[in-house]
């Protein structure tokens, strides 16, 4: 059996985000779950080792890799759009999990039990982990646009923000004290 998987996988790099918004540096899916993965990846650490969690770090970032895989196939619906109402919401899911589904069926039967936990995210702790990490991305997003002096993102670093504060996960708070005010300096400024 031939398997088109992979390619897919490979085409993230082809779907913008942000498509609503002016941005001073354009981002793609396979940037984004990159930066969301090595955030999943700390946030599992600093869990652990600050707050006696046990979450496997390398499951965690090995679904933040995968975490938006279904884009490649419905694009990258805007948060405006996508949350705007529980109807769209839920209809979104649905073709969010059909999306999966297909990428699902594109691996060979045998590789099929490894990847489909991961790209449904099926375990509730590392989904809520990479939750917060793709949050955290956003948030890293609009403050380094905010930074290039573009305000269009200015109400997003606010609503974002607030989101992050109300998972009320230490590991995020710990994140946002300790490193987050690095993503405000320039080059210079963090020697």
């Amino acid at each position: 059996m031939k398997s088109h998987f992979f390619a897919y996988i490979s085409r993230m790099r082809f779907i913008q985000r942000w498509a609503l918004m002016r941005n001073t540096a354009p981002e793609n899916v396979q940037e984004h779950s990159h930066q969301v993965a090595v955030l999943a990846h700390a946030l599992a650490v600093i869990r652990n080792e600050k707050f006696g969690g046990r979450l496997d770090p390398g499951a965690v970032a090995v679904a933040a890799l995968y975490h938006d895989a279904s884009e490649i196939l419905t694009g990258d619906m805007p948060t405006p759009i996508k949350y705007d109402n529980p109807a769209i919401r839920n209809a979104y899911k649905d073709v969010e999990a059909v999306a999966e589904g297909k990428l699902l069926h594109m691996l060979p039967p045998e590789l099929q039990g490894v990847y489909g936990p991961i790209l449904t995210q099926s375990d509730p702790e590392v989904r809520q982990v990479v939750k917060a990490a793709d949050k955290l991305s956003a948030y890293i997003k609009c403050i380094e646009e905010l930074k290039a002096g573009n305000n269009e993102f200015r109400q997003a670093a606010g609503q974002t923000r607030k989101a992050l504060e109300g998972y009320e996960l230490p590991e995020v708070t710990y994140f946002l004290e300790t490193f987050m005010d690095s993503f405000s300096l320039t080059l210079d400024e963090l020697q």
